[in-house]
């Protein structure tokens, strides 16, 4: 199952106020049903290719006003042969759609009546509800996060983004194949949205597989860093160490102070110690304390001398 159908399974099972569920059967109708005239008579047809969405459609008509509603499931005849199911309601199908603030006297309104949603509890249930009709959620596990919404109007996308302020989720609206998409991008905006829809399960999931990706690139990225440094440290040694011999073959190492001699010997003696390690190892042998300063500028001494040796 994906992650998108396990957010849609738990907001099915969501018990709301009367209130919300209303608000909630308010985006489900807006996204996915249409008026059809038969034998002279409206009727409201939602359809949807996801059974859990469906039946929620199908329960929360059924609670809010007890009406005859039919449930009809077909299968496309496309390649895809996927399940369409339809929620069909003959009973005054007009005054239906005006309690849920769809429909006015003008006709079908571009998004609900602000009454609809003018309670927190019953803006967080109309975005379950258009989320439930055409939402979906990248994965946590993949590298993008990515949450959207497909609506078929502007004015629709632009209510979403206003509703999704009020909980300050900053959301943005793109066009794609004439739809308005409006999409999340930032981890913790994803799960403020989850929070807010009542995704709970959700969003432990979601946050729980977040933490522990982010740890392991975390920790990947430092075992990398880690190793670079030690692959530099060791070749700087090697340098050292090539320097050093020049310098003693060509008879120049007696020549040299004490200081510089005690670095040539301690560096021969530990050819892929880092810096640090040099210097506790200079402060065991001469009872000494050293800084990485103070030997890495001994150390270039040393490389010039073998330089001009060249």
């Amino acid at each position: 199952m994906s992650f998108t159908s396990e957010i849609k399974q738990e907001l099915c099972y969501n018990e709301l106020k009367d209130c919300c569920n209303k608000a909630e059967l308010c985006g489900l109708i807006e996204m996915t049903s249409s008026l059809s005239i038969d034998n002279r008579k409206w009727s409201l047809v939602a359809r949807s290719e996801n059974p859990t969405t469906a039946k929620r459609i199908f329960s929360l008509i059924r609670k809010c006003y007890s009406a005859d509603v039919e449930l009809i499931m077909a299968q496309k005849t496309n390649l895809r042969k996927n399940n369409v199911y339809t929620i069909k309601i003959n009973e005054d199908p007009i005054n239906l759609l005006t309690d849920l603030g769809l429909y006015s006297s003008k006709g079908f309104l571009t998004h609900p009546s602000y009454t609809v949603v003018q309670k927190d509890c019953c803006a967080r249930a109309y975005m379950a509800g258009i989320f439930l009709a055409y939402g979906s959620c990248n994965s946590p596990s993949k590298s993008n996060y990515h949450l959207e919404i497909s609506l078929s109007d502007e004015d629709q996308a632009n209510f979403a983004i206003k509703i999704l302020s009020r909980f300050n989720i900053i959301a943005k609206v793109t066009k794609r194949r004439g739809r308005y998409v409006v999409y999340i991008k930032k981890a913790d905006l994803i799960s403020d949205f989850l929070r807010m829809i009542g995704a709970q399960e959700s969003l432990m999931n979601f946050e729980n597989t977040r933490i522990n990706r982010d740890f392991m690139n975390s920790w990947v990225r430092l075992d990398n860093c880690e190793i670079a440094n030690e692959v530099k440290s060791i070749s700087a040694a090697r340098k050292q160490v090539e320097y050093m011999k020049k310098i003693m073959d060509s008879g120049k190492y007696n020549t040299l102070d004490d200081k510089l001699r005690a670095v040539i010997d301690l560096r021969m003696a530990h050819p892929e110690s880092s810096l640090l390690e040099l210097c506790d190892h200079y402060q065991k042998k001469h009872g000494v304390n050293i800084s990485k300063s103070g030997l890495k500028h001994r150390l270039n001494k040393i490389e010039a001398i073998a330089k001009e040796l060249s």
